[in-house]
């Protein structure tokens, strides 16, 4: 395996770590133990999303930076007679990706490994095998022979089910295999740009923000702007990568590689067009490359604080992302660390006129 160094190790700890919408504590204690060292403040809302400060001018702007700690899961609903366990899904999945897959059942006891399960396709009918599995007719195999023996185990409703997959460099060493990066690599964005900033002077109040529960109605991005009060706020989200076979340059255009994803628009808002020029312009005089995308379904918790309290200008950045809401995705370390150059740079230039000039022009 590659060696790995000081930022993948920092998004191995990311992804790994076990935290679906409801749940995300391991997942935050994990982005407070990087966060921290870069951050004059760490704090959580009352709905759990870690919220860290790094004042660079007192009284200047306030800038928020959000990337979402959930990762989409499953949550047990109920235990059978044989062991069995039914399960709801918890944030969007496409069910032909879910049968067979490995998971890790989190109870008070301590994590149980299981597989999804459903009949086998040689007893199906075959105008059965021609359609995909539903959802509602897989379960969880946890090995349990009975009722009791799960709950023996310490398996419990309303106990997390989280994917199982290890981070893993690939033979390409930019390439990066994990499970969540949805969206964990906006939490390792917002870790990386306090990192840039420690030290440096900035004109404002800029926040790393950890929202929870994203994946099930942007809830966490509403509670932490409340919080917040933001002047501006970029969303730190994954987004869709085009570059597989099948898909036409219409149906996705971004390509791996080729720069962090500026959101045109997306279902939960239209964004600030002042901000996307600000940060375009940024991009083109220091020569970091990206993308535009438009997304008709789906949204980033920008749609949710660009809403907050008297409206806030708001744009998504997002990372282009093969197979996302699966077990593993992959993604491009480039695409990764020229996020983290844009968003400071942009930073850097948000004092309180040009703050001005965005919102009220």
């Amino acid at each position: 395996m590659t060696k790995l160094d000081e930022t993948l190790v920092m998004l191995k700890d990311l992804t790994d770590a076990k935290g679906i919408p409801g749940n995300e504590r391991e997942v935050r204690d994990v982005m407070k133990k990087y966060i921290t060292q870069y951050s004059d403040e760490v704090v959580t809302d009352h709905l759990g999303s870690l919220i860290a400060k790094k004042v660079g001018q007192e009284n200047g702007p306030k800038i928020m930076i959000a990337g979402h700690l959930d990762e989409v899961g499953f949550m047990v609903t109920q235990i059978d007679d044989k062991g069995f366990l039914r399960f709801q899904t918890v944030g969007g999945w496409w069910s032909q990706v879910m049968l067979a897959q490995r998971v890790t059942i989190v109870t008070r006891k301590g994590d149980i490994t299981g597989i999804i399960g459903s009949k086998p396709p040689h007893i199906l009918s075959p105008e059965a095998r021609k359609k995909p599995v539903e959802i509602k007719d897989m379960f969880i195999d946890i090995g349990a022979s009975s009722r009791e023996e799960a709950i023996e185990f310490g398996v419990k409703p309303g106990d997390q089910v989280v994917p199982y997959f290890e981070f893993t460099v690939m033979q390409n060493e930019k390439m990066l295999l994990a499970k969540a990066w949805d969206n964990r690599i906006g939490c390792a964005i917002a870790i990386d740009v306090l990192k840039n900033l420690k030290g440096t002077a900035h004109p404002n109040v800029v926040y790393g923000v950890g929202t929870v529960q994203e994946e099930v109605g942007l809830r966490g991005a509403r509670t932490s702007a409340n919080m917040i009060q933001p002047d501006i706020a970029f969303g730190v989200d994954v987004g869709i990568a085009g570059d597989t076979p099948g898909i036409s340059d219409k149906e996705a255009a971004s390509k791996m590689g080729e720069g962090p994803q500026i959101i045109l628009y997306d279902a939960s808002m239209v964004s600030h067009k002042g901000l996307r020029d600000l940060v375009t312009d940024t991009a083109d005089e220091l020569n970091i490359p990206y993308q535009f995308d438009a997304i008709a379904g789906g949204g980033t918790d920008s749609g949710a604080i660009h809403i907050s309290a008297n409206g806030v200008p708001a744009l998504s950045i997002t990372i282009a992302t093969r197979y996302i809401h699966s077990h593993a995705a992959m993604l491009h370390r480039d695409d990764y660390e020229n996020a983290v150059k844009l968003i400071t740079e942009v930073i850097k230039r948000l004092d309180r006129e040009t703050v001005n000039k965005i919102t009220f022009d």
